[in-house]
């Protein structure tokens, strides 16, 4: 069966076409993740499917037995009705099924006519089945697992939705859509508004639904996670990938490379035949060169890669600072309810630190305490010599909107001229006349960029970043981390993009209600840490650098009797066996997603081959998690 059929779809909002002819079919169980740059028209095509609005020209079909559902983006709400109420309301086609089924059963049980008796209890065990398909029978345990999944606290449920935050009722949207279990979702950033824990639970929730849908997303994690199948919408188009988006961007590496071959091999043959054509035109080979003219204007050209630029950014080399870029002893905050308290770390030269915690543990207050822009309770931060701050604020307030582009990213420190910032923007994919608009006429994506572009500027040689990644795409995102790789001063950042913290940071600071953590590696380290029961035993202390008195005392104390426990293993230093063990885990996905592919399955002798390999790889990776655990144990 096919859920939806998708055909030829086209869209204009000018002269360019947004959809110029989108087709592609959805069958069941296919949880799609619709991937393409910004402006590439995926919230178009979601809702011409969703019957919000209309396509120019083409058609699609959905199954006549399918119930879709599409995620609003703006909540509106009876402002009358409590949190429960409005999200009970989603429910009322069962409320209804479980009414009717009451009514047949009375009038089953009072039926005397055999025909007539024989029709209800017919009609009575649809409606059984049915309400038993959909588990109707548990209503106000689905309403709470679904809520508290969500990160709706139970105070909160007598609430009046027009009290609710914008965030808190744009979740209710989402709640009331999973509630709703349509057979085919339509999902335009759903983890938008949800802190990490409630991206991972709506993560579980998705992958074991058994719904289709198609899935707007920039967190890869999420796509990861959720998805078994990728659409890329580009230039008006689709093309389809198997898999989730780690295998799509492997593939769509894998397609480029023959695009490229085969586009240039050909654009060299039709050079070298125009170039026939020219010397030849009139001289003795004319005849040739006609005919070769005729074959040329009958050739079928291959089009251009399909190839998605990313902004090639970066940022200037950073003017070297102490050892010690910051050091914060015994912080402490509050307003309505302690943040943090006695928290104390340092950052080190070169290092990348991210924050990360739910919505509402204090991370942005944590961060403009540390910039000084707040005064805390108690306690107090210290900057190393030399250290020159970048701050990238996640409002964006550091741009004037009334600016033209080119005039906003110079700091006031600096003499840029025109064409140092024009080049300066172009770094960051602001280019042609993008640059000459005020800053009030971009895009979120494009304003990002500009405040990317003008903390390079500054020169700055510690970065401070808050949520950089937001109304970033996909491309930008991987250029940004590429970027701040690259970058070869400290950078500290707060962000809930799982997949951005995993390539770019090396410690982390997890901040929750009543305690904080320090934990040295990214978030791969941190997953595996709490998986392990382990991360408790990270809480943050610095680990002190040992000099040659610290070896030879340490000699020394094991010349005589120790009660330490004795290695198993040999000595490693902890954070180059948590290196070891993120290259083979990652091994080890790669392994699994290429087991996955289809034509992986044509060759018995690679299937064999790879779980050959995974086995291997797995009891490695056993022996280096004792060997970790000895490690942190006994490494001081």
């Amino acid at each position: 069966m096919i859920v939806l059929n998708v055909e030829n779809i086209q869209k204009h909002f000018g002269p360019e076409p947004v959809l110029d002819g989108v087709t592609f079919e959805v069958r069941p169980g296919e949880r799609i993740g619709l991937v393409g740059p910004n402006g590439s028209g995926k919230t178009t095509l979601l809702r011409i499917l969703a019957g919000k609005d209309d396509a120019d020209t083409g058609q699609f079909r959905i199954h006549g037995s399918i119930r879709p559902g599409y995620l609003e983006q703006q909540p509106h709400f009876p402002p009358d009705r409590t949190l429960w109420e409005e999200a009970r309301s989603a429910l009322d086609e069962l409320i209804v099924l479980g009414r009717q089924a009451v009514e047949v059963a009375e009038r089953l049980a009072n039926s005397t006519d055999p025909a007539q008796h024989k029709r209800l209890a017919a009609r009575f065990d649809h409606l059984q089945q049915e309400l038993h398909r959909r588990d109707a029978y548990n209503l106000d345990h689905k309403i709470e697992r679904v809520l508290d999944g969500l990160y709706f606290a139970r105070s909160s449920y007598d609430l009046p939705v027009g009290s609710l935050s914008g965030g808190e009722q744009n979740r209710l949207i989402l709640a009331k859509l999973l509630l709703a279990e349509p057979d085919l979702m339509l999902l335009d950033e759903p983890s938008n508004h949800l802190d990490i824990e409630a991206t991972e639970w709506l993560e579980d929730f998705l992958a074991g639904s058994s719904a289709a849908m198609i899935l707007v997303s920039h967190d890869r994690y999420f796509l990861d996670k959720v998805t078994n199948r990728t659409l890329e919408l580009f230039r008006g188009t689709v093309d389809a990938y198997s898999g989730n988006f780690s295998a799509y961007w492997r593939q769509k590496d894998e397609r480029l490379l023959v695009e490229r071959r085969t586009y240039e091999r050909q654009q060299a043959e039709i050079a070298k035949t125009e170039e026939f054509i020219r010397r030849n035109a009139y001289g003795q080979k004319h005849a040739q060169a006609e005919d070769r003219r005729k074959k040329l204007a009958r050739i079928e050209r291959i089009q251009p890669p399909r190839e998605i630029a990313a902004p090639p950014m970066a940022f200037a080399k950073a003017s070297r600072s102490g050892d010690i870029v910051l050091r914060a002893e015994n912080l402490a905050k509050q307003y309505d309810r302690p943040l943090f308290d006695k928290l104390t770390f340092d950052i080190d030269r070169r290092q990348c630190w991210a924050v990360l915690g739910p919505n509402g543990c204090g991370k942005t207050t944590l961060v403009r305490c540390l910039l000084g822009e707040i005064l805390p309770d108690a306690g107090q931060v210290q900057l190393g010599h030399g250290v020159e701050i970048g701050y990238f604020d996640q409002h964006l307030a550091t741009l004037d909107d009334d600016l033209p582009v080119v005039d906003s990213v110079s700091p006031k420190h600096k003499d840029f001229n025109e064409q140092q910032r024009r080049d300066l923007l172009a770094r960051f994919g602001l280019t042609g006349d993008t640059a000459l608009q005020p800053v009030g006429s971009l895009s979120g994506g494009e304003r990002c960029r500009a405040a990317l572009a003008r903390l390079a500027a500054s020169q700055a040689n510690f970065l401070v970043l808050d949520e950089p990644t937001n109304h970033l795409d996909l491309w930008a995102r991987d250029a940004l981390e590429r970027a701040i790789n690259r970058f070869e001063g400290t950078v500290l950042f707060v962000s809930h993009d799982r997949y951005f913290i995993n390539r770019v940071a090396d410690h982390l600071l997890v901040v929750e209600p009543g305690r904080f953590r320090a934990i040295e590696g990214n978030y791969k380290t941190y997953l595996h840490l709490a998986d392990r029961g382990l991360a408790e035993a990270t809480a943050a202390r610095k680990i002190p650098k040992q000099t040659d008195s610290d070896n030879r005392a340490r000699k020394n104390r094991n010349d005589g009797k120790s009660d330490r426990p004795k290695r198993r293993f040999p000595y490693r230093k902890v954070e180059d066996l948590e290196a070891e063990v993120f290259r083979r885990e990652t091994r080890v996905e790669e392994l699994h997603a290429m087991l996955a592919m289809p034509e992986t399955h044509r060759d018995g002798r690679r299937v064999r081959d790879l779980k050959t390999e995974i086995a291997e790889q797995q009891e490695v990776l056993r022996t280096l998690y004792q060997h970790w655990e000895e490690a942190t144990e006994l490494n001081w």
